[in-house]
């Protein structure tokens, strides 16, 4: 796991090395056991590494071709390069090395772009072709790992996070208002869309080619989620078998590495079936959980704490198990430090995924972590429940749209972005949420059909939040985080598994009216049904038995008691910088709805203090 940086010039001015060096210093945190640049005329590609597969100098980069070809700036892992390496030597190609690197390489000189479609890991790179003079960026299938770009004007910047290009004497980092008004509809940016004025993320699987002298940033797509019904069905048994053994060989494939692998246990399923397969290869095993104080905690988030069920897990398992429990001000303390990493804000309050991952990295460099096992297989019953009982796709969306404005909704938004409404009246974030499924949308005309549509869009999007906040936390720590539940194969079967082995109420939903709808769109257990069934030979029942439950601190008891000065000092202030975007009057309004207990607003809290950091750090006008 590394960090690229870099740069070409449009003009065909010569690539600065001065300016390729502090590019790639900016993320030095990524990859703190060796950095290069390379340099040909309007050209630059950087590279920072963190080393994980043949610790040798041999895996330096970037790296060049045989051919003297092709040059690549790579970052993370292909967990399948070994078969591919067999593959290559067959045709001829010889290796210096033990790296994925130099596969990745040696596979793009041989099959070009259809190489993506070969590589079952997670990546983003960037590899210019000399002979052509081309530049590719490219990233994994699901997104896991970013890679953004922008366009300055006479050069395009590229690297795996927006802070290598602060250092270009060109790049004018600003908040975009549009942006801003997506995130605090749905707490997340569903397309391309970053903070930063200009600055896009490559979309998931998908590469942009860029000719020198012929300049063209439009993304295109090589592979995309489909969740659908089969064509022909499997019994619930072979289901079962297949996904057992599935995810047998997708935890045993992520093992590869020259350096120790531990695991995030959290006390749930996910973490859990990792833990538990990984544990029966390794002799030696690290785990890791972050627990609450929950001594001013009340309601629900009483049981946020899971220490006790992974204190459980990791006797079974026979881990050398790690804890660190967090109070009420251990956000402010990192607050700083969390959003210079983040740089955008996504899903949830990720501070506690910051202190797992500084965990993590005191006894290692590679983290199993359980991100995906949700989205794939019906982890969210009280979400896709809400939209499976309507009669066409428009009126899907619509469903929808009203429950994903995660923390202001439409009826205020005009109030609330007061200052800069101007600039951003005409950001329709319903049709920005539509425009996710581009082609996918078909006729919806069984429940099936509308669940398995929104499976694609939390896929699509909230999954890719989740991947962003995983990528930028575990590397500010330089760890590298895997998720075996995105192995190509295990996600291919995911897919195609019917949507009655993943959700146990759905025709109960279907046929309930309104008052009986309500109790279904709480949280509940009745997700994942395969994949419980499945792990039952892998971990204690009380853990098979047990309610989705996210990884969340008692905050909304916090904000309004061990944390209210905090966050008064912050947000009732005149004079923060939020304000140049939002109406004071109406963000304190909303405030004291959560200071007196009238309606929760820790997501909304936490993305405006989120925020305010963030103009702190980042807009420079």
């Amino acid at each position: 796991m590394c960090g690229i940086a870099g740069l070409i010039n449009i003009d065909g001015a010569p690539a600065s090395p001065p300016v390729l060096k502090n590019m790639t210093d900016a993320i030095a945190h990524r990859g703190p056991d060796g950095e290069g640049q390379w340099i040909e005329g309007s050209i630059g590609l950087g590279h920072r590494r963190l080393a994980i597969l043949d610790l040798s100098p041999a895996g330096h980069q970037p790296m060049m071709s045989v051919s003297k070809r092709y040059v690549l700036s790579y970052n993370g892992e292909v967990y399948n390069f070994k078969e591919l390496r067999i593959e290559l030597e067959s045709i001829g190609y010889q290796f210096h090395s033990t790296t994925d690197t130099e596969v990745v390489l040696n596979a793009w000189d041989y099959w070009g772009v259809e190489a993506l479609n070969k590589f079952n890991g997670m990546f983003a790179f960037a590899i210019w072709d000399k002979k052509e003079k081309v530049l590719t960026l490219a990233r994994d299938r699901y997104g896991i790992k970013p890679l953004y770009y922008t366009n300055t004007g006479s050069s395009i910047l590229f690297g795996s996070e927006v802070k290598a290009f602060l250092p270009h004497p060109q790049f004018k980092s600003s908040m975009d208002s549009a942006a801003l008004r997506e995130y605090f509809t749905f707490q997340n940016f569903l397309q391309k869309r970053t903070l930063f004025s200009g600055v896009e993320l490559l979309p998931a699987g998908c590469f942009i080619m860029i000719k020198q002298n012929h300049l063209s940033l439009h993304p295109v797509e090589y592979w995309d989620y489909d969740f659908s019904e089969p064509e022909k069905e499997q019994s619930k048994e072979a289901y079962i078998e297949e996904l057992d053994r599935l995810m047998i060989q997708a935890v045993n494939r992520q093992l590869v590495s020259d350096v120790g692998v531990s695991s995030y246990l959290s006390g749930g399923m996910d973490s859990g079936v990792l833990t538990s397969l990984a544990s029966k290869q390794l002799p030696y095993m690290n785990t890791f959980t972050v627990g609450f104080d929950m001594s001013s905690a009340s309601g629900v988030e009483l049981a946020f704490d899971e220490r006790a069920n992974a204190e459980h897990m990791s006797y079974v398992f026979k881990t050398e198990h790690y804890e660190m429990v967090l109070k009420a001000g251990d956000m402010e303390r990192c607050m700083s430090d969390l959003v210079w990493h983040l740089e955008e804000p996504r899903v949830g309050q990720s501070y506690p995924n910051y202190y797992a991952a500084k965990l993590a990295s005191k006894f290692g460099k590679v983290v199993l972590a359980g991100t995906g096992g949700d989205e794939l297989f019906g982890g969210y019953p009280w979400r896709y429940y809400r939209a499976v009982v309507n009669d066409d796709f428009e009126h899907y969306i619509d469903k929808y749209y009203e429950f994903w404005q995660r923390l202001v909704n439409n009826s205020i938004q005009q109030k609330l972005f007061a200052p800069v409404w101007n600039d951003v009246k005409d950001v329709w974030t319903r049709d920005i949420m539509a425009g996710v499924f581009k082609h996918h949308a078909r006729e919806l005309t069984r429940p099936e059909d509308y669940v398995n549509h929104s499976l694609y869009f939390e896929a699509k999007t909230f999954l890719q939040g989740l991947f962003v906040v995983e990528d930028k936390l575990s590397m500010a720590h330089s760890l590298e985080s895997r998720v075996p539940f995105m192995d190509n194969d295990l996600v291919d079967f995911a897919m195609r598994v019917p949507v009655k082995y993943k959700l146990s109420n759905l025709q109960k939903v279907v046929s309930a009216n309104e008052n009986e709808l309500s109790k279904y769109y709480q949280r509940t257990n009745d997700g994942k049904l395969l994949l419980r069934e499945a792990m039952k030979r892998h971990l204690p029942q009380n853990v098979i038995s047990r309610e989705k439950q996210g990884f969340s601190a008692p905050d909304a008891s916090w904000f309004k008691g061990e944390s209210i000065d905090y966050v008064k000092d912050k947000l009732l202030n005149r004079n923060a910088k939020i304000y140049d975007y939002m109406d004071y009057d109406c963000a304190n309004s909303l405030l004291k709805e959560h200071f007196t207990g009238k309606t929760n607003r820790r997501l909304l809290i936490w993305s405006l203090l989120n925020i305010e950091e963030w103009c702190g750090q980042f807009s420079r006008g």
